[in-house]
């Protein structure tokens, strides 16, 4: 679909901005790609190229002659370069209006969020030198990125719910097969996860995790079929898992739970959850404080309002990632995460976005996590799913 220049117009008036400039050279700034549609296009992209939307005004794109039809598809005028010299001047003329003024790309200061920072620091200088106050664009991908329709929303709502099915039929599975004393290894279980998303009509970029005792302590551990352990009794079992149903535009969602295949958890590992579950509801608690009271609430502070609780509880040593992280398409989508530990994410948590609360603490021997997945609607922010209380236990 063209960008929708009037609506970028409107945001930028909102943000107090002068333009946004969108650049791109050979895919190394997919943002631009996707906003100016061309991720999908077909179309050959080996030259540099700009778009540049004022706030008010008629937007300006700057084309290689070889690649001058790329942009047909927006508004507003066109240029056209060939050689060096040629493109200098372009750019000269394409910020003539600009100097002195705030312009948005795909920047952010020192990289504190890599995610938005796609624009090379030569091409920042290059604008800078003309005289152009560079600024970062990360609410404004937000703004037209991350923000879903009803009906994606809807779409969230239904993979979360086919997500908590699979995941109550894998802790099912495990308990029954370690009362019939079947053997079982991480690696069976994460095969049967993948036939029950297929049954669900749930796609994903990866298989589900599963996690045992120690290996739950590694955040990103993933069984294979050849490194996978046995899953014993009364050890730590950790299940994340995320998927999408398959129409287009649908949007993801993402849950981690924690189970103990024994009677008794150990206190270690209780004490341990109910920390990350503290955690978890804090955030839960200072978003909804900020959406009842009307104030912006920033990735940071979400971030923070989950680690003040796990460092209280003498687990700073433990933390190894970041709270939260958006939701869209992609499992990691393009609006704000819940970071300041990472990075220092200081977009604004948007209403209309998705995204997870998942706090964990790690050990050499075993690891706990939770996860939810929160919904930002017109009533507000939604929790999508049932919140883990404590950790299950399957025999």
């Amino acid at each position: 679909m063209p960008l929708d220049v009037v609506a970028v117009q409107g945001a930028l008036a909102a943000q107090g901005l002068d333009g946004w400039l969108l650049y791109d050279f050979q895919g190394s700034n997919p943002v631009a790609r996707r906003l100016a549609g061309l991720a999908q296009s077909g179309h050959m992209t080996t030259r540099r190229w700009f778009y540049l939307i004022p706030a008010e005004g008629t937007p300006v794109a700057l084309v290689h002659a070889i690649e001058a039809h790329n942009l047909d598809h927006l508004p507003g005028e066109k240029m056209i370069y060939a050689g060096r010299v040629q493109l200098d001047a372009g750019i000269a003329a394409l910020l003539h209006h600009c100097r002195g003024r705030r312009i948005a790309m795909e920047y952010s200061p020192g990289c504190a969020i890599p995610y938005v920072s796609r624009v090379d620091a030569g091409t920042i200088e290059l604008v800078r030198g003309r005289g152009v106050t560079v600024v970062s664009s990360g609410d404004l991908i937000q703004e037209f990125e991350a923000r879903v329709s009803p009906a994606q929303m809807d779409t969230h709502r239904a993979a979360a719910a086919a997500l908590y099915r699979v995941k109550d039929r894998a802790f099912d599975a495990t308990a029954r097969r370690l009362r019939d004393s079947v053997p079982t290894t991480e690696h069976d279980i994460q095969r049967l996860m993948e036939g029950w998303f297929a049954e669900e009509g749930l796609i994903s970029d990866s298989a589900p995790m599963v996690s045992a005792q120690e290996n739950a302590g590694n955040p990103h551990y993933m069984p294979t079929a050849a490194a996978s352990r046995s899953i014993g009794r009364d050890e730590v079992l950790l299940l994340d898992l995320w998927g999408r149903q398959q129409a287009p535009g649908a949007v993801f969602a993402d849950i981690t739970w924690v189970g103990f295949t024994g009677s008794r958890v150990p206190d270690e590992v209780r004490v341990a959850f109910a920390a990350v579950r503290e955690a978890r509801d804090a955030v839960v608690q200072v978003i909804e404080e900020a959406a009842r009271s009307g104030r912006e609430i920033r990735g940071f502070e979400a971030d923070r309002a989950a680690r003040a609780v796990l460092e209280r509880a003498g687990y700073a040593p433990r933390v190894l990632h970041r709270t939260g992280h958006s939701l869209g398409e992609t499992v990691h989508g393009n609006g704000a995460h819940l970071d300041d530990y990472e990075t220092h994410d200081e977009r604004r948590l948007l209403p209309g976005t998705v995204f997870t609360i998942e706090p964990g603490v790690y050990f050499p021997h075993f690891g706990v996590r939770t996860e939810i997945n929160v919904l930002w609607g017109s009533d507000g922010p939604e929790v999508t799913g049932e919140r883990q209380q404590e950790v299950l236990t399957l025999v």
